[in-house]
C-alpha cells in the first residue's frame, strides 16, 4: 500500500502548518540544536522553540493511512515514497530488486531501494507508521523524472502495475501532485509547490 512521501524543504514550519490545516497530526519532530539531536514533539509547538535555531531533520505527520515526513533543506527536494508491506511482501520485493540490479539499504526500522530515477522507495513493515489502514489513503502521486521506465520498474518490484503512481518525463525529478482521500473536495498548493487534492 502506497502510504508515504518525504521532502526536504527550507519552509519547514509553513509545511507543517499547511498539512495540519488538512487534518494531519504531528507525531514527531527531531531537530539538531547546539550540535545535538533532540525531540521537539507535541505537546511542544512552534511558539516553544521557533527562536532556538533548530535544524529539523524530520517532522512526521499522520492522517489515516497517509504518513508524510519532511526536514530542512536549502531547497525543495523530493526524497522518497513509501509502501506499507507485510514481512513476506518485503522479502519478495527485495528479491526482485536484487534481480533487476537495484541497491538495497536496510536497518531495523525501514528499508530503502535506490532507483535510477532520482528518488528512493521505502518499504515499511511497521504498521504503526499509519493511524489507519483504510481511512484517508493516497489515491495518486504524480512524479516527474528525468529517465523513462519507472512504471515498469514498479511493476517488476511489486509484481503488478502500481496505478497510484503517474509518471511524466521532465528535466528534473519532482513530486508535482498528491491526491488524497478526503470527506470533501479541496484543491490547494503546499508551500513546496505540490498540488494537493482531497477527493472522495
Amino acid at each position: 500500500m502506497l502510504f508515504h512521501y518525504h521532502l526536504w524543504t527550507p519552509r519547514v514550519e509553513e509545511t507543517e502548518k499547511f498539512y495540519a490545516s488538512l487534518g494531519f497530526q504531528v507525531s514527531q519532530r527531531i531537530g539538531k540544536k547546539d550540535g545535538e539531536f533532540e525531540s521537539f514533539a507535541p505537546p511542544l509547538d512552534w511558539d516553544d522553540f521557533r527562536d532556538q535555531s533548530i535544524q529539523f531533520r524530520i517532522i512526521e505527520m499522520k492522517r489515516g493511512a497517509t504518513n508524510i515526513t519532511f526536514g530542512y533543506g536549502k531547497k525543495v527536494m523530493f526524497d522518497h515514497i513509501g509502501f506499507l508491506v507485510s514481512e513476506e511482501e518485503k522479502v519478495d520485493v527485495l528479491e526482485r530488486a536484487e534481480e533487476i540490479g537495484l541497491t538495497v539499504q536496510s536497518n531495523e526500522r525501514r528499508t530503502f531501494i535506490h532507483t535510477p530515477y532520482g528518488f528512493r522507495i521505502e518499504l515499511q513493515d511497521h504498521f504503526d507508521a499509519v493511524q489507519s489502514l483504510y481511512e484517508n489513503r493516497i489515491h495518486r502521486l504524480n512524479i516527474e523524472t528525468k529517465t523513462e521506465g519507472l512504471e515498469e520498474v514498479l511493476k517488476q518490484l511489486f509484481d503488478c502495475p502500481v496505478s497510484q503512481i503517474v509518471v511524466t518525463e521532465s528535466d528534473h525529478t519532482q513530486l508535482t501532485l498528491v491526491n488524497l482521500m478526503g470527506d470533501c473536495a479541496i484543491s490547494s498548493t503546499d508551500p513546496n509547490g505540490i498540488q494537493i487534492i482531497l477527493s472522495k
